[in-house]
């Protein structure tokens, strides 16, 4: 129950058993001098966590928003070139479309904190490609596994898609490290609010904080506020664990503002270009002998 100036005696008397509130004429027994103790906990606890709340329902809001936009614009983009190429190409499409979906799969698994090396699932992506449309355009040929692993190992050199999967590489890289860094620090910006929140309080913290706030009850001064030293004083003692963390978070906080501020801007239209694949971009690569 809630300690109200009530709660104590009208009458003091002589109690010699406290252990945090002066001893001698008194309003509180040991009783309630317990009470006082725990009641201070519990107010603490509240406090912090009230007062962390909208910080950390920021940062959950935030989070959920940018990864809903990130995912639906990959999957709108993938949509967008299955759709296209579908019409374009026709049942040679949709009978070889498993290398698009591995790479929107691959590229989502990249952005949601899998272990992908974009530039080397890129690569391959290339390969496995320039494998099938080998194939393809020489369908009356029979070829091994070796002779097409060769083909491909010459990627770079013979340049079969011009310089678009290098212009690519470098849209997609820049793209998605930044959106996966964003949304990452904004998770661990949750993760981390979340614990500071659920501060562990010290007994020698509850004891000031009595002695602070509760004690005056005691001596029948229950108007008396402590002055803003004193109070912040024993804040400094209560949260030192939390100010360790203060230089650190303050740098954190200053880097993840300078993202947004520049996100907010004309380059933001740049990542979000990057980040949606064009189906022209991959259909100037191909060969005109492979439309329907």
């Amino acid at each position: 129950n809630t300690f109200t100036f009530q709660s104590c005696s009208e009458i003091p008397a002589l109690v010699p058993h406290l252990r945090v509130c002066p001893q001698g004429y008194t309003c509180c027994t040991s009783d309630m001098e317990d009470t006082l103790h725990l009641q201070s906990k519990v107010e603490f606890e509240s406090l912090v966590e009230q007062t962390s709340l909208d910080m950390r329902t920021t940062f959950v809001s935030r989070h959920k928003k940018f990864d809903e936009f990130f995912l639906e614009l990959l999957d709108t983009s993938e949509k967008s070139l299955n759709g296209m190429f579908t019409q374009t190409y026709g049942k040679l499409y949709i009978q070889n479309s498993e290398i698009f979906q591995d790479l929107f799969t691959e590229l989502k698994r990249y952005y949601t904190g899998g272990n992908v090396n974009l530039e080397e699932m890129l690569n391959d992506f290339w390969s496995k490609l320039l494998e099938r449309m080998f194939q393809l355009l020489n369908s009356q040929y029979h070829f091994t596994d070796d002779y097409l692993e060769c083909v491909s190992k010459y990627t770079d050199q013979l340049k079969p898609f011009g310089d678009t999967p290098r212009k690519l590489k470098a849209q997609v890289t820049r793209a998605f490290i930044a959106a996966r860094t964003f949304v990452q620090g904004l998770m661990v910006g949750r993760e981390v609010a979340n614990r500071v929140a659920k501060v562990n309080v010290a007994p020698a913290c509850v004891k000031a904080l009595t002695k602070m706030l509760y004690c005056p009850y005691c001596r029948g001064l229950p108007g008396l506020k402590p002055c803003h030293n004193y109070c912040q004083n024993v804040m400094r003692g209560c949260l030192a664990n939390q100010a360790d963390l203060d230089a650190e978070w303050n740098l954190f906080i200053g880097e993840t503002s300078r993202f947004v501020t520049a996100a907010s801007g004309p380059c933001c239209l740049g990542l979000i270009k990057e980040s949606r694949f064009s189906a022209n971009t991959f259909s100037i690569a191909f060969p005109a002998g492979l439309r329907e």
